[in-house]
């Protein structure tokens, strides 16, 4: 909401640049006035908070709580919580998903020059939804909890021989460079998910985009549904456990070609089923289940 806002104050302030470089410098004052009185207002909130003990603690902890109202006290210099603190709630926000998949993240240091570094582990080599998962789910949480933060970094970390490469491959992170030229993915709510029990597998649409869902304990994965192998739609998808797997693993099984698909090494093929399905991140975000969907680009007027 913060943002959409301030993008909407900007279209409007070069709007208004067109009546003059008079017209757009009143229009700036008068943007600065009002925010520098509310900003004013919330930092006398947060003293007579602070003059009441821990029950202003408790009110305060409750406030920041608000992704609102904790952005406007980080625009005024006004959160309690240093940077640091915020980036490493927001990589605990991701870890449930990271899990799911046998992965996990590190946070190494945040520079002053507002650099986070992270190392990124797990296993999942060459899973086709490392990009969306550093740019939708680790990177936007990051974005949302501090702003300030100018770029994220991975770390390659230091791995006997032989040994399984990080979640996220280096190469996955160099493909930001040209994600700009490219329709970017959100995050759409989908609370639907949720009433899939225990083993059940189903089918769904959401925002265009035509998902296989499975629950595997608390666990929720989603799929394309689109077979890997025939290229066929994986509905009727059955779900089951390899023999001799440890409690917990998972694997699809395509109703028209019997390609089989680990779910919880995000969709990679098993045994002779070379391939692999495309992962979506399913994460809570604001306490509402959401899914990372592609952004499908305006069509152009003709």
């Amino acid at each position: 909401m913060l943002r959409a806002s301030g993008q909407r104050i900007e279209t409007l302030l070069e709007a208004l640049s067109s009546g003059g470089t008079v017209a757009r410098e009143r229009a700036e004052e008068l943007v600065r006035l009002v925010t520098e009185l509310y900003g004013e207002g919330l930092s006398r909130i947060l003293a007579v908070l602070a003059q009441r003990g821990e029950p202003g603690r408790d009110a305060l902890r409750d406030l920041v709580a608000d992704d609102l109202v904790a952005s406007l006290l980080i625009v005024h210099g006004l959160h309690p919580e240093d940077v640091r603190t915020r980036v490493e709630a927001a990589l605990e926000s991701v870890r449930p998903y990271l899990g799911t998949h046998g992965g996990d993240v590190e946070l190494i240091e945040v520079t002053g020059e507002g650099v986070v570094r992270l190392q990124l582990l797990g296993s999942c080599d060459g899973c086709p939804s490392s990009s969306a998962t550093l740019e939708l789910a680790v990177e936007g949480a990051i974005e949302a909890a501090a702003p300030e933060v100018l770029s994220v970094e991975v770390v390659a970390p230091e791995k006997p021989e032989g040994a399984a490469p990080a979640l996220i491959p280096l190469s996955a992170l160099r493909a930001r460079l040209t994600a700009h030229d490219e329709a970017r993915g959100h995050w759409e709510g989908a609370p639907e998910l949720g009433e899939l029990g225990d083993g059940e597998v189903g089918g769904f649409r959401v925002a265009g985009t035509s998902l296989l869902v499975c629950r595997v304990g608390p666990d929720l994965f989603a799929f394309a549904d689109d077979c890997a192998v025939c290229d066929g739609s994986m509905a009727g998808a059955r779900l089951g456990r390899r023999a001799g797997a440890p409690v917990g693993s998972a694997v699809l099984t395509c109703p028209l070609c019997q390609a089989h698909y680990d779910v919880r090494a995000a969709g990679a093929g098993v045994g002779e089923t070379v391939g692999h399905l495309e992962p979506f991140p399913v994460l809570r975000r604001d306490g509402v289940l959401s899914v990372a969907v592609p952004t499908v680009p305006e069509p152009v007027p003709t």
